[in-house]
């Protein structure tokens, strides 16, 4: 799989889900992947949240775009927004993002047995995203 072709996508998503236009610049020119927070505030990944980002990408031949952090009663969460290797899913993942659904691999700090792959609700928000479900 071409990582630019991924790329590529990964701004595309981006764009589609309208996160602020100066972290698409940051991601695109830089490989700077940001997270929300709080309801779509945006932060910098600190360094241990750059190493689980690189260790799925590497681990899955994924490409992490954005990821949403929050804290729920299962736990400590970081939802990881990913374009995969798969070309032939990238229409239905583009599908999912017009009806406010994201795929994304989704750890759970608290207990890393309940990590899973999936689709999750998503709400345009403060420039970044909020997780709805």
């Amino acid at each position: 799989m071409n990582k630019e072709l991924q790329k590529n996508e990964a701004i595309e998503r981006m764009k589609m889900l309208e996160i602020y236009p100066a972290t698409i610049r940051e991601f695109k020119n830089e490989n700077i992947v940001n997270k929300s927070e709080h309801g779509g505030i945006l932060y910098w990944l600190d360094e241990n949240e750059q190493e689980m980002v690189k260790y799925f990408e590497e681990k899955h031949n994924a490409l992490v775009y954005h990821v949403i952090h929050n804290y729920t009663e299962f736990g400590e969460l970081y939802a990881l927004l990913y374009v995969s290797k798969n070309e032939i899913e990238w229409d239905y993942d583009r599908d999912d993002i017009r009806h406010n659904i994201a795929i994304a691999y989704v750890i759970n700090l608290n207990d890393t047995a309940c990590s899973e792959f999936g689709s999750i609700g998503i709400q345009k928000q403060f420039g970044g995203l909020a997780r709805t479900c």
